[in-house]
């Protein structure tokens, strides 16, 4: 097990697989680096070092009691990247590490990075505001997070279906269910918390790093229209792949057709 230090003191696990040009993978609200297991054998049986971290709070990492803001994930990331040595990186995310991906590039620059690669992206802003009336009223999170301070279990089991499709497998269903009840309820609220208010799109409109959003029209959790699409507007230099009847869990419903298009993105 490998773990590095953060200037808080807080411990976030890391692991490798393969070796090669670097890929870092960031993961969903709740979810540890496991989640992508299935893309980490994948890249480095193509010749890719793939690594994967643990955010604060998630997998093998500590669960400080703080720390859960954008500026200090993106800070965290930071830490690995340069404790790493990381040079010509891929920084690949899904759902929730979308925002820290961006806020990391605004925050520390994209001098290390040669891409990035959003999956299902929550940016660039999921709350309705004034200058945002197709966002989701603030009530709605409210009433979210109620439900989870009740019946968090509940809220998975009922939610993971629409994150796959009928194909899937149950036994698939069941493992991504488990994962994502392996974090502690409090972390998980202060995540979805510091997600439902950030707006990245003044800093998005800053960032030059090369963007691939692949995103499903079927997606439930970040519906295309309020996200990837936006987002792609606002990324001066990025491309947008939208997959047909795709669901939230693409890197599992849709696998082969991504790994194809990340790797293709990856050797541009």
């Amino acid at each position: 097990m490998a773990f590095i230090s953060t200037t808080d003191g807080t411990r976030l696990y890391w692991q490798e697989w393969g070796e090669g040009a670097p890929l870092l993978f960031l993961s969903s609200l709740g979810m540890s680096g496991q989640m992508w297991q299935y893309q980490t054998l994948a890249f480095a049986e193509q010749g890719l070092r793939c690594i994967c971290l643990d955010r604060r709070g998630h997998g093998r990492s500590d669960q400080p009691s703080r720390g859960y803001d954008h500026d200090t994930l993106a800070d965290d990331i930071a830490t690995l990247i340069d404790d790493l040595d990381l040079n010509a990186l891929t920084l690949v995310g899904h759902s929730m590490a979308s925002g820290e991906i961006v806020r990391y590039l605004s925050r520390h620059g994209g001098s290390r990075v040669a891409r990035a690669i959003l999956l299902g992206a929550t940016t660039p802003i999921l709350r309705k505001t004034g200058d945002n009336e197709a966002g989701i009223p603030m009530a709605q999170f409210e009433a979210v997070w109620s439900g989870w301070k009740e019946d968090y279990a509940r809220w998975v089991e009922t939610g993971t279906p629409p994150f796959f499709v009928p194909e899937t497998s149950p036994a698939l269903m069941r493992w991504g269910a488990a994962l994502l009840q392996q974090t502690p309820l409090p972390v998980t609220l202060a995540c979805s918390r510091a997600l439902a208010n950030e707006d990245f799109r003044g800093e998005m409109r800053e960032i030059g790093t090369p963007v691939l959003l692949i995103h499903g029209d079927r997606d439930r959790s970040a519906p295309l229209e309020l996200t990837s699409r936006p987002s792609a507007r606002l990324l001066p230099n990025s491309r947008l792949l939208v997959y047909e009847g795709a669901p939230h869990g693409l890197m599992y419903t849709h696998m082969a057709r991504l790994h194809q298009d990340m790797m293709q993105f990856i050797r541009e």
